[in-house]
């Protein structure tokens, strides 16, 4: 258990901390407020943003889509420049926070942005990045990771790099009032994959990790039990600051990762257009029963001490029945429907984008190859 952590990012939690993005950015800062659709300006988060900066000059850019797209961010990324925007403003879920790191990023190089996803240029500097969470989910705003999507092209790509990580992240649990259902069951199957990826590999004896891992998942387990209780600011918080810490870096720090769920999933949310959090339900139950073998131990634990099962020789199966019972209890599938009638063709064709992605070695022990994921694939795609 080796590890250095620090988290940077200053949490502003609470009902009516919008106010204090006025002072969390410097008034001299020239800011760029990227959000989604209208719904800010609905709920009137938009409204507590724009007094926020009434000392302060700025602009905004509006339409950063579920799964942004480098076509919508790099409009974005020319104002940046041309405007020389010196703070970024992400006012909206993990996809508005993921495509404001990708402009932040990208503004600070003279190369195509793309070349980021790819690898070819490192990213070590920034515009700084400020966020007003509006939809719990991904952890997005106090990370340094983003994922991003190249439209024309159906790839779907994560990078990581300390420059980008919000410096601050209002977290007012009023803005989630007038999201809609789904995504609230996306924010809970998001966050629990997100802890499942950082705990189901192997035991470490790092009880902290362990045991902060499971009063996490058990959390979910709650809000999801009290799912008639959505409406009430205690369920809403609760959902928000569970999220958050899901994917914080502290559940994860010198522990193993696995990941492999998110990048199989990537795939089915760019080539099908699979909400992101219900990839990950599709994926993860087939790949714990592929993976059984290794991940036998911790399946086990997390069978007694968060679904409180009874030890057993098959506790393991069980373990990941319950975890599909938890999706299906949310109405959330476990089977990919959306590829249409050929089954075949639709797994050549997310195992075909994996290897261009080159994810040839994924999991914690790098042993699932393509044949592998082909295994996974032909469990979950009905």
């Amino acid at each position: 258990m080796e590890f250095s952590y620090v988290n940077p990012t200053q949490i502003h939690f609470g009902q009516g901390k919008i106010a204090s993005v006025s002072d969390a950015i410097p008034s001299a800062s020239k800011v760029l407020v990227i959000y989604g659709g209208g719904s800010i300006k609905k709920n009137g988060v938009y409204q507590q943003v724009q007094s926020a900066l009434a000392n302060h000059t700025w602009l905004e850019f509006s339409g950063v889509e579920p799964n942004p797209t480098m076509e919508t961010l790099d409009k974005a990324v020319v104002i940046a420049k041309a405007e020389k925007i010196d703070y970024i403003l992400a006012v909206g879920g993990g996809s508005v926070i993921d495509g404001a790191k990708y402009v932040a990023a990208a503004a600070c190089y003279d190369g195509a942005g793309w070349d980021i996803l790819l690898g070819k240029h490192s990213v070590t500097e920034a515009i700084a990045i400020g966020a007003v969470l509006t939809l719990p989910a991904t952890g997005s705003e106090s990370n340094a990771g983003s994922v991003i999507t190249r439209a024309a092209t159906q790839d779907k790509l994560p990078f990581f790099a300390p420059a980008v990580q919000p410096k601050f992240a209002v977290l007012d649990a009023d803005a989630m009032k007038t999201l809609p259902e789904r995504q609230l069951i996306n924010g809970l199957v998001d966050a629990w994959v997100h802890i499942c990826e950082q705990y189901l590999t192997l035991p470490t004896g790092a009880m902290v990790q362990d045991g902060y891992a499971e009063a996490l998942l058990k959390n979910l387990l709650v809000l999801t039990e009290q799912y008639d209780q959505r409406e009430t600011l205690h369920w809403r918080e609760n959902l928000m600051w569970t999220a958050n810490q899901a994917l914080n870096g502290l559940i994860g720090a010198g522990v193993p990762h696995d990941w492999a769920t998110h990048m199989i999933g990537h795939e089915l949310t760019a080539l099908y257009g699979v909400d992101h959090a219900r990839s990950l339900a599709i994926i993860q139950p087939s790949l714990l029963r592929n993976q059984l073998a290794v991940k036998k131990d911790k399946l086990e634990q997390l069978g007694r001490n968060v679904f409180a099962l009874a030890a057993s020789d098959d506790l393991a199966e069980r373990t990941i029945e319950a975890i599909e019972a938890f999706y299906h209890s949310l109405n959330v599938a476990t089977q990919l429907t959306e590829h249409g009638d050929d089954k075949t063709a639709a797994i050549d064709k997310i195992i075909a984008q994996l290897e261009a992605h080159n994810m040839l070695k994924l999991g914690e022990n790098q042993a699932i190859t393509l044949t592998q994921s082909r295994e996974i694939l032909e469990l979950a795609v009905k």
